[in-house]
């Protein structure tokens, strides 16, 4: 079982960035999600997907990240647009499925 997360990077306030992160077919129908852990601060959940397609958010992201996924891809997404310097964090993924499984994290660091 694999999840591998890609896409981060340095961005300016007010930017975007697209996560990505491969997961293993033999847990992609589980519930997922991005958790978030900014520097001092405890790990958070920032948005899931569960396996019918509904979706949620953190407050603090509502109307600037939205997450999906390409089954055919076994892929999920988190696109993150009018990005804050408060977004700067480590971004995990992670299935629930049966057992609870994380990626190794990217890092999204916004700052002018």
């Amino acid at each position: 079982v694999q999840l591998q997360a890609c896409g981060g990077g340095l961005v300016q306030p007010g930017g975007s960035l697209r996560l990505s992160c491969a997961i293993s077919r033999s847990i992609f129908s589980g519930n997922m999600g991005w958790y978030r852990q900014a520097p001092g601060k405890q790990r958070e959940l920032v948005a899931s997907i569960t396996s019918g397609g509904r979706t949620t958010y953190v407050d603090s992201v509502k109307g600037r990240f939205t997450i999906s996924r390409d089954i055919g891809k076994s892929t999920m997404f988190l696109q993150m647009n009018s990005l804050e310097p408060e977004d700067t964090a480590v971004y995990y993924c992670n299935v629930w499925y049966g057992a609870i499984y994380w990626g190794q994290g990217t890092l999204v660091t916004v700052s002018s």
